[in-house]
């Protein structure tokens, strides 16, 4: 496997156990056998976990192959036309999750994590808003650093399946121990966001335009 791939298959490795779950969901509201703990919230109302899953699936996985350098070079029509596809996408996600979190009554987590979920559905669709600004003014760096924190955002299902799973089996299933493992997923992947921000710089062509676009 070369090196411009790495990225993009460990990023669809992470996201696999998420997808899987929402998948199975909707092939239960879709009148398939029950194979997750049912979900009354869900039932009661199921089209926003629809729009959900759905956009988040298409997120994860179209939104991870954009991270091959070579790609970008090789098929720049394909990696803006996939944009195109993961703004509107992303933005799905983020408020599908924002509206499960105002009007789904009672879930797991408490206020704490209620709060939470807000704080990121909408620093995602933020982000997501401010790296489309920023490739609208050809600002490349600005652009992948806030497209980077959004995917990172929005991908940590896949960081929670872990954190979730040490919390309870450490701390129990309170809403506490709940809220701070799922919240502990949010966080390292917006560490390891920023990291991988600041360590990979932009190439020299991207910096010059950046600087003349700003000045």
């Amino acid at each position: 496997m070369t090196k411009s791939w790495r990225v993009p298959v460990a990023l669809v490795a992470l996201t696999l156990v998420p997808a899987v779950a929402g998948s199975l969901r909707l092939l239960e509201l879709a009148g398939g056998p029950q194979l997750l703990p049912t979900n009354p919230r869900v039932d009661a109302s199921p089209a926003p976990v629809v729009v959900h899953v759905l956009a988040a699936v298409a997120y994860a996985f179209l939104g991870a192959f954009q991270f091959s350098a070579r790609l970008r070079r090789r098929r720049p029509g394909w990696h803006r036309g996939a944009g195109r596809v993961l703004v509107g996408a992303g933005l799905l996600v983020a408020g599908s999750g924002i509206w499960m979190t105002l009007f789904y009554p009672d879930a797991p987590g408490g206020d704490l994590l209620w709060g939470v979920r807000l704080v990121v559905g909408s620093a995602m669709a933020a982000a997501i808003v401010l790296g489309f600004a920023a490739i609208r003014r050809r600002d490349i760096a600005a652009h992948r650093a806030w497209m980077i924190r959004a995917y990172a955002l929005a991908v940590a299902a896949g960081t929670q399946a872990f954190t979730q799973s040490i919390g309870e089996g450490v701390f129990g299933t309170s809403d506490l121990s709940t809220a701070i493992s799922i919240s502990m997923g949010w966080v390292i992947n917006a560490a390891v966001a920023e990291w991988a921000i600041r360590r990979a710089p932009v190439a020299p062509g991207n910096r010059r335009q950046t600087k003349v676009i700003r000045a």
